[in-house]
């Protein structure tokens, strides 16, 4: 179960973020963030625990792969959000993706698939 959990959300579309924001907080886990930039996110996964990522691969048109390769570099298991689908990624390809747009409970049970894995 991946409650209590926390989740990083990376995500540059406001209304999105809040949406992602809203279907964690529901199933019980604590939200990181949103944050909208690279520099930002990377950051928080130097200074603060974090379970999990929910990323926007794409932010303002700057490529959030630094994001990715942080996150598996520190072994945190990450979802990501793209309009792009799984050419997104590059070579994250054992990442999940999500398309835009997203059903809120895919992305639920997707984080309680990575969470439950040790």
């Amino acid at each position: 179960m991946a409650t209590g959990r926390r989740v990083l959300v990376v995500e540059d579309e406001m209304l999105i973020a809040m949406l992602i924001e809203d279907a964690l907080t529901d199933a019980g886990m604590e939200v990181v963030g949103p944050v909208a930039a690279v520099e930002a996110a990377l950051t928080i996964l130097e200074n603060e625990p974090v379970d999990s990522i929910v990323l926007d691969m794409n932010l303002n048109g700057r490529n959030a792969m630094p994001i990715a390769d942080a996150a598996a570099e520190k072994a945190i298991p990450f979802i990501v959000m793209s309009g792009y689908g799984q050419a997104a990624i590059g070579k994250h390809h054992a990442a999940p993706v999500l398309s835009k747009p997203f059903d809120p409970a895919k992305l639920i049970e997707i984080l309680h698939q990575l969470n439950s894995h040790p």
